[in-house]
Parts: structure tokens; sequence; C-alpha cells
């Protein structure tokens, strides 16, 4: 194997090998070095993503939405199916399958497009190279230009430590084996709503505690008012706003937590206890002193809008810099430096990047909330249409959620669309590709959708925004 290569790519997760593939596709003699083993020892591609990440939470979140309906709707539709009995470790082989088809599924990508895979961990040297280094021998190789796709890690909080039995990280939480009786988690964000919603749907009593006072911030707050109505008093998830968990107390087989709350303490205890407050760049260890590489405050790689670090040559992608953690960001960033690298002129808009918290009902966003309008001082003008009004929706017995629309006064430009209901994640991208053409809401109100289909609830939201919608009252 040639010591030499035109690119070699740090890390195999959405962004890196991602990068990676763009990279061969493009003529380049390409590396991909990446560390991650599965329970079996194995090297395994896709990062945190598709190992531990998004891929593995929504195969959970998949069958446990199918307990839900079994349990609570199918009635509705005049089907009777006894007590529902959950298999857990058997929902955990399917989640580990799924997982191990589309990891050896990348193998395939990268033998296809002649891309040589290091295992180990990569550490940017000066004069750009990369040591790798696995069970205490390293190799070093050379490349022409680098790319640093090194991830995030959860942050862990010195109140409560990891240790994956009764107090768990994300991975940890995707293997629980049998359904906790009470279950705590600390976060309302997304993976803490994700978790918690697989466990509170499997039959457990959930409890998030929530250090912020507000839900959902980045949301706007018409619907994560809704969101949170949903996900307590209909799904009876206990969520507790402002509370700050300040210990917890590891018993042979549970965890006391004290919190405070209001001012006063208080104190739960749980069979499991997740962990999920956010996460950090994974940037410890990947680059020698002498290499020079520049960090920010917060501890991520400090990029040009090329994705450039401050060594000529070296460019850093994904959960490592600045700009949203999400896997389809990361990923887009490395088909952008591909580009940039082969002398093409790329484009990437980082405000039209969409949101998805896939609960039930999903919740996506893209673009601004009509607080940030507010707060920028923008002329702006909104619109509305609730899922209860669809016909799809009620065929689907889907009656709550809403879509929201954000448009510019003056030019009618879409400037964000938020959505909570079902299919959110689907719908998104309809706005999506809107903003990234500038639309007007005039320009979706006069796009045909056909009928029925939960896109029309788009449809008639992009109406409403001039009061004109057709099925309510506006």
């Amino acid at each position: 194997m040639s010591d030499k290569f035109d690119v070699i790519v740090v890390g195999a997760g959405p962004a890196g090998y991602v990068a990676a593939i763009r990279c061969a596709q493009l003529g380049f003699n390409t590396a991909c070095v990446d560390k991650w083993v599965d329970a079996d020892g194995k090297p395994s591609l896709g990062g945190t993503c598709l190992n531990v990440g998004c891929i593995p939470s929504k195969a959970l979140l998949d069958s446990s939405e199918k307990v839900a309906q079994a349990s609570h709707d199918f009635e509705h539709h005049g089907i009777s199916v006894g007590k529902v009995s959950v298999d857990v470790p058997k929902m955990i082989a399917r989640k580990d399958d799924i997982v191990k088809n589309l990891t050896s599924g990348i193998a395939g990508l990268f033998k296809a497009n002649k891309i040589t895979s290091l295992h180990g961990h990569g550490k940017l040297l000066a004069d750009k190279q990369v040591e790798v280094s696995l069970n205490g021998e390293s190799k070093i190789y050379t490349a022409d230009n680098i790319i640093l796709a090194v991830g995030s890690e959860p942050i862990d909080i010195p109140v409560a430590a990891v240790d994956n039995q009764l107090i768990l990280d994300n991975a940890g939480a995707l293997d629980i084996n049998a359904i906790p009786k009470k279950l705590g988690v600390i976060g309302a964000g997304v993976i803490g709503l994700e978790l918690g919603s697989v466990w509170n749907r499997l039959g457990s009593e959930v409890t998030i505690l929530e250090a912020m006072d507000t839900f959902l911030a980045p949301v706007d707050k018409q619907l994560s008012r809704e969101a949170l109505r949903a996900f307590t008093k209909v799904q009876g998830m206990d969520i507790k706003l402002g509370a700050m968990v300040t210990a917890t107390n590891v018993n042979k087989n549970s965890v006391k937590v004290t919190y405070t709350l209001k001012g006063e303490e208080h104190t739960e205890t749980f069979d499991k206890l997740i962990v999920a407050v956010g996460r950090k760049a994974n940037t410890k260890d990947i680059a020698a002193d002498e290499a020079g590489l520049k960090l920010d405050e917060r501890g991520r790689v400090d990029v040009n809008d090329r994705c450039e670090t401050n060594i000529a040559g070296v460019y850093a992608i994904g959960d490592a810099v600045k700009g949203p953690m999400l896997a389809h960001k990361g990923s887009e960033e490395g088909v952008f430096v591909a580009e940039v690298l082969a002398g093409q002129k790329p484009h990437m808009n980082h405000d039209n990047i969409p949101w998805v918290i896939y609960t039930h009902p999903e919740i996506a966003w893209v673009g601004i909330n009509e607080e940030q309008a507010k707060e920028r001082g923008l002329n702006y003008k909104t619109g509305f249409f609730p899922f209860a009004a669809n016909g799809r929706s009620l065929a689907m017995n889907e009656k709550g959620g809403r879509v929201k629309m954000i448009a510019d006064t003056d030019t009618d430009r879409v400037l964000g669309v938020h959505i909570f209901g079902p299919n959110a994640s689907e719908l998104i991208s309809e706005a999506v590709l809107a903003m990234e053409y500038s639309a007007s809401t005039e320009d979706i109100a006069r796009t045909i959708h056909a009928h029925p289909t939960l896109s029309e609830v788009m449809h008639e939201a992009a109406l409403s925004v001039d009061g004109r919608s057709l099925h309510k009252v506006n």
C-alpha cells in the first residue's frame, strides 16, 4: 500500500465517508481513516450516526411507534389485537441488523470507488501528514489535501457520570434489554425527546429533566407549546422545565437523582437514567502541537467559508466545526470540500439546513421562527394550517399539529417554516427547496399539490399567509 494519497479523510461518519466517496468520484486517490469498532471488535464505518445515533434510534422509534399504534390506535380503525407483548431483545437485534447492513454497505461503496480504508486513530501531523495508530503501532501517511471529519461526542456532566449500566449515554440507551419501569432523562433536546419517546411508548414511566425554562427554543413558540402539550398531556411523559440536576446516587439497581426546581430541592429514583445534554466537537488528540491546527473558543476546528483551516490544504467538516451538528449538514460539507479541491465552485447555504425531531408527531423546521423575526426587527407576516383540517391526516387518525410559515411582508419571500405533525421530516423538504430558490408563499400557493395528501397542509399554510386559506376560517 502506498503511503501517499491525493486526499486523506480522517473520520468515516456521514461527513467523512461522503467526502471520501465524492473525492474518489472526482478522480482523487483517496484514503479514509476511522477507528470505530462494532460490538464484536470489528471495524465499522459510518461513525456515530450509523452505529449509535441517527439510524439505530430511528429503528427503535419505528418499532416503538408500532407498539403504540397496536396498543392505542388500532381500535379506532376497528382492529382488535388483544394485549400487545414486546420482545425487547428481538427489537434490539433488528436495530443491530439494520446498522450492520448499512455500515457494510459503506464498506462496499469504498471498495467500488477504490477508496483505501485505514483502520485506527488518525492524527494530523505537520507538513500534511497523518499518523494512523492502532494497538500501540502507528504508520504515517501523507496527502496533498487532508479533510478532518472527526465528529462529536456526548457532553459529560460531573453530577451524572455515565457507566452505561444504570446511567447511560445515547449509545447505552439504544441497548437497554428490558423495559425500565421508571426512566429518567436529563435534557429535553432532540436526543432526550427521541429516546424518551421510545421507552415511553414501550411502557416506561418517563421523566425528562430540562435545565432550561423554555422548551425547544429554536422551534416557533406556537408549535413548541403545542408539542409540549402533546408529549405531556396526551403521551404522558413528565417534562420538567427549569429542573437543574445537582447530584446522582447509584444503588445496585437504581439511580437516585437530586434536582432543584423553582428554588426547591427534589429527589426521584429511576431504574435507568439517560444523559442527553448535548454533544461537543470530538477534537481531543486530533492534531499534534507542531501541526499548529487552530481551534475556536468552543473547541471546534476553526474554518473559513470554504471549510479550510488555518493550515493550507487542511479542511474540516461536520460536527467538529461551526454550525448545527446534523448528519446531512456534514455530508453536504463533505461534497462541498471535495468539489472545491477539484476546482469547481460549489454552493452550500447554511441558512437553509432543515432540522427534524423524530418524535410522534414529528417536529421539523428550517429558517427563522417568529420570535427571531421580531428580534431582528423584520417586517413579516405569518400563516398556518392545522393537520386536523386535512383529509389525509384525519384518514390516518392524525389530528394534532400544524404548519406555520413566516414570510417577508414586502417581498413575500419565505423566511421560515415550522411543522409539528405527521411526516414532518418529509414535508420540510418542500420548504427547504422553496427557500433555496428564494420562493415566495405565493409560489407555494400557486403550486398544485396532490389530493388527498399531507402536503396540502403546506399549500394551505402558504395561502393562509395572505388570509386566503380555503379550508379554515382566516
